[in-house]
């Protein structure tokens, strides 16, 4: 993949995205779902004892822990991908317990990958069939050689569910990744667009995962310097490649977990999750001075930053933040750009007309 390519860095930030997105999404209903297995094994107690609570009780405990790591994590989809693996694990261990052949809950292997394709690429996805029919089948061929060989039927009709539910599963969800992909990316440049950051800011406001007062954020806005001379004396075309160029050495000169923003014509915004002031205005300089040094698509370009931090509940207010940095940047534009200007003062909530003081 070419630097300038989309797709690249922007894509796998909406990986990462879509996964904590969609695990929080499943929990009720993963939930729900322990529910009515739970019920099912009380009616069944009688018959099948209570003992299967056991084991239920281990995945949902494992889930449990896997959603608290998941957000502290640089590499989530592991923990998602450990939690997940643990309940194919344990219907394996009930199965052999349970008869084996003959157990009621071989059905149960399908359970698990119903979420596979939701949460994972495709690579994942095969990892996590091909697991599921491995614990599927080392539980029970080898505990009923003899009457595998005489009736294999129900061993083929459960593997055969297994992989129906996942390709159902996949189609349904591809269609919500294209979506998903189009609606939040950047077609040139591949990084997120103005719709995906203040969905971003808008589901930090709903997150509980961290105590409001430990969060902590910067927020660069950075404009290209006189790029319509760019556009008018060079054309679009090589315009667009400047773009490509500066969103590529954006990407390139920070963190894994800042995420970049393409927001308008020439106009980038970088979200740095715990940095304060001095570290945000630390990697605004190191961003101007990269773009500065480059000469994307062969041509001299300068950028100019707008730079504003906060901690606990403005953390979340993208308004404020976006005000505070946008007028830094118009600072850093009047005073003769390829600068880096810090938003002056404490963030200020906007005045509403309940707000507003008659005159």
């Amino acid at each position: 993949m070419s630097k300038g390519e989309p797709g690249g860095f922007g894509e796998r930030q909406l990986r990462r995205e879509r996964l904590l997105d969609i695990d929080k999404r499943i929990r009720p209903y993963r939930l729900a779902a322990f529910s009515v297995l739970a019920l099912a094994l009380l009616i069944s107690g009688p018959w099948d004892g209570w003992w299967w609570l056991l084991p239920l009780a281990c995945a949902l405990l494992a889930f449990q822990i896997g959603d608290r790591m998941q957000p502290r994590s640089a590499r989530p989809e592991r923990w998602v991908a450990a939690s997940w693996a643990v309940s194919p694990l344990i219907i394996a261990v009930c199965v052999t317990l349970t008869g084996a052949m003959d157990s009621p809950s071989l059905a149960w292997f399908a359970l698990p990958v119903v979420t596979l394709a939701s949460r994972f690429e495709w690579r994942g996805t095969v990892a996590g069939v091909a697991y599921s029919l491995v614990l599927l089948w080392a539980c029970t061929i080898p505990f009923d050689w003899s009457g595998f060989v005489t009736d294999p039927v129900r061993i083929i009709h459960v593997s055969a569910m297994v992989l129906a539910v996942t390709l159902l599963g996949g189609a349904i969800v591809q269609s919500d990744r294209d979506h998903r992909r189009d609606a939040v990316l950047d077609p040139l440049t591949g990084l997120f667009n103005r719709g995906a950051l203040a969905q971003r800011f808008a589901d930090q406001r709903g997150d509980d995962g961290d105590r409001l007062e430990d969060r902590q954020i910067g927020v660069l806005i950075g404009d290209l310097d006189h790029f319509k001379a760019i556009n008018d004396e060079h054309g679009h075309v090589v315009g667009d490649a400047v773009l490509k160029d500066v969103a590529y050495l954006m990407r390139k000169h920070l963190r894994a977990l800042d995420h970049v923003y393409r927001v308008g014509g020439e106009e980038f915004v970088a979200v740095l999750p715990g940095a304060d002031l001095d570290s945000a205005e630390e990697a605004a300089e190191r961003l101007r001075e990269a773009v500065a040094a480059a000469c994307p698509a062969g041509i001299y370009v300068s950028i100019s930053f707008g730079v504003v931090a906060a901690s606990g509940s403005d953390c979340a207010d993208f308004d404020c933040l976006y005000r505070a940095a946008d007028a830094a940047l118009y600072q850093a534009k009047d005073e003769g750009r390829n600068s880096v200007r810090l938003a002056a003062g404490p963030l200020e909530a906007p005045v509403t007309e309940a707000d507003a003081v008659p005159v």
